[in-house]
């Protein structure tokens, strides 16, 4: 509305200045002004009085005065009556006029002064006679009493009507509410003009402040003057350069902190006072998605009941507090502290760290010592036990002597091929994996290494195939390391199928690896064994292993061999229905 802009609020307030001093100004000039024209219209009858009486007393013959008075007054629209002891010698009534008797001079008391010899002059009057119903309008009327002759009842009497005088003070009124209205015109028009002038600036000010809130901090206002406004205006850019650099410093932190978070290896999550997730970062998204999982919760906004338990303690209690869960097969450690504003907490800050590889690793740590001696007792024992039957000549025969000694010969080959095995895997590890790499072709190659297993898979009464793609490219890798791979992966899944079964080696390609494939329809690894069957030492079934003559390292040595030629190794496998292990390696 106009009434709420600065625009409109400037025009009212000239407006209402320019009227209130106008019409204090039309009250004065009008009061003024009809004051001077009474006083104009007396000025003027007395003077005509005092011509028409001199002119009367300057002649001795009285038709020729009047004749003289009737040329004076020819042109003046005035009413006349001349008296002349007590009579009246001269009686000039204006068309349109009152005609007043002579008995009206008479009988007003200050009219009939002049008769005594005085002047009087009255303004606005009512004259009637007090013996009918006459009654003349508001008239002005001069008298001058006449000089020539010492006899009274001798005046001239000039009347004429108010509205005479009245007709002059409307033009007069006229002219000043014209001038008026013009002024209030101009007033108009320069308050427009001045408060667009005002305004506009403001304007573009309150237009570039919106660009501020939508986020362009570019927007400039031009300075088109130097005084306050322009000042103003200078004022508002220094600011939004100010807050555009502040926005920019703001962002970049901002960015800064996100990246942070979205980097970070650790879960992060923020809660406000109220307990409610307020930020996250990937690796906590991911736990929350497991527990959500895992607790069959549809909520996807909800969180774990254990977090808002530990959000309690630590608001509660304001220190941090610690807490592990497992979800999912995983081992969750959750760090909380509190998050202070001033001196109030306004939330808290929980840290999450998956830390199923290293419990995984302080497990695999504490078993190593027990594994390794566990794998070199029962040759030692049995180096051990054969070697006293021979010092205490329990074997007495030449052939019982050969026996024991063949199988001490076995086992000190079984303790050398688990030292050496390990010893090759430790490493690997330390990164020491010398790779005599060699442009190979593979056709050749995978079939060599399926042909040495052809008479074992023969004897075990279990069929070895060998599926290839015909437009295999030559291979760049070392072939005594693939090929110890893939001898523990095919000895491996001929030694866990039974009788009757089948045994599948598989090279493929796409678009930058080897595929490697063995698969087979064994006895299979249960579900819960699968995350672990690259580790050292582990064993899905011990005895069966141990009866088989396996060590628990092969496969993770193959892990080793693979990664160092920039590969990936993987397995499936079903309980009871088979085992497929893939690795690929890189063409070039």
């Amino acid at each position: 509305m106009l009434w709420r802009s600065v625009v409109g609020k400037l025009w009212f307030t000239f407006l209402l200045l320019v009227t209130v001093v106008l019409t204090i100004l039309m009250v004065m000039l009008l009061r003024s002004f009809e004051k001077f024209h009474i006083q104009e219209a007396e000025s003027q009858l007395v003077h005509h009085a005092n011509m028409i009486a001199n002119i009367y007393d300057g002649y001795t013959d009285q038709d020729e005065a009047l004749m003289r008075i009737g040329q004076y007054t020819e042109l003046l629209e005035i009413n006349i009556i001349l008296v002349n002891q007590g009579k009246k010698v001269m009686d000039k009534v204006e068309p349109g006029s009152w005609n007043l008797p002579l008995e009206v001079f008479y009988q007003n008391e200050r009219l009939s002064q002049v008769f005594e010899g005085q002047s009087v002059v009255i303004e606005e009057g009512k004259f009637m006679l007090d013996d009918s119903n006459y009654t003349a309008p508001e008239l002005m009327v001069a008298g001058v009493p006449l000089r020539t002759n010492e006899v009274d009842n001798s005046a001239v009497f000039l009347y004429q009507s108010l509205d005479v005088i009245e007709e002059t003070s409307r033009e007069t009124k006229g002219i000043i509410y014209l001038s008026a209205g013009i002024a209030i015109v101009l007033t108009t028009i320069f308050a427009f003009f001045l408060s667009t002038r005002i305004t506009a600036p403001l304007r573009r000010m309150r237009e570039a402040a919106l660009e501020l809130a939508r986020g362009k901090f570019e927007s400039k206002i031009p300075i088109v003057s130097h005084d306050e406004i322009g000042l103003l205006g200078m004022a508002f850019n220094r600011m939004a350069r100010d807050l555009n650099v502040s926005m920019t410093e703001l962002n970049q932190e901002k960015e800064q902190l996100s990246r942070i978070l979205i980097s970070m290896a650790d879960g992060v999550i923020t809660f406000n006072r109220q307990g409610e997730v307020m930020i996250t970062n990937p690796p906590a998204e991911r736990f929350l998605e497991s527990w959500l999982y895992e607790d069959g919760v549809i909520n996807q906004e909800m969180t774990p009941v254990e977090l808002n338990n530990l959000f309690q303690k630590v608001v509660a209690g304001e220190k941090e507090q610690q807490l592990e869960m497992n979800i999912q097969g995983r081992s969750w450690a959750i760090l909380m502290t509190p998050l202070y504003d001033a001196d109030q907490i306004r939330g808290a800050v929980a840290v999450i760290r998956d830390m199923t590889e290293e419990r995984q690793h302080d497990k695999l740590r504490k078993d190593f010592i027990a594994n390794v001696s566990h794998e070199l007792r029962t040759p030692i024992s049995m180096l051990q036990g054969y070697s006293e039957a021979i010092i205490d000549d329990i074997a007495e025969s030449h052939e019982e002597k050969k026996e024991l000694a063949r199988i001490i010969y076995d086992e000190s080959l079984r303790m050398g091929r688990l030292v050496n095995e390990l010893l090759d895997i430790a490493r690997m590890e330390a990164g020491y994996v010398d790779l005599q790499k060699d442009e190979m072709d593979i056709h050749t190659f995978i079939q060599k290494v399926v042909r040495k297993f052809n008479g074992l898979a023969k004897d075990e009464e279990i069929s070895l195939n060998l599926e290839t793609i015909a437009d295999l490219p030559t291979g760049y890798f070392d072939p005594d390391r693939i090929e110890q791979v893939l001898t523990n992966l095919i000895h491996n899944a001929l030694r866990h199928t039974p009788k009757g079964g089948r045994v599948t080696v598989k090279v493929n390609r796409d678009e930058n690896y080897f595929l490697f494939d063995v698969d087979d329809n064994g006895s299979g690894i249960a579900e819960q064994d699968l995350p672990y069957v690259f580790e050292r030492f582990y064993k899905a079934d011990k005895a069966r292993t141990r009866a088989k003559g396996g060590t628990g390292l092969g496969l993770a040595i193959a892990k080793n061999i693979i990664d160092s030629h920039k590969g990936e190794i993987t397995v499936r496998s079903k309980l009871n229905e088979g085992t497929c292990f893939s690795f690929k390696l890189p063409i070039i």
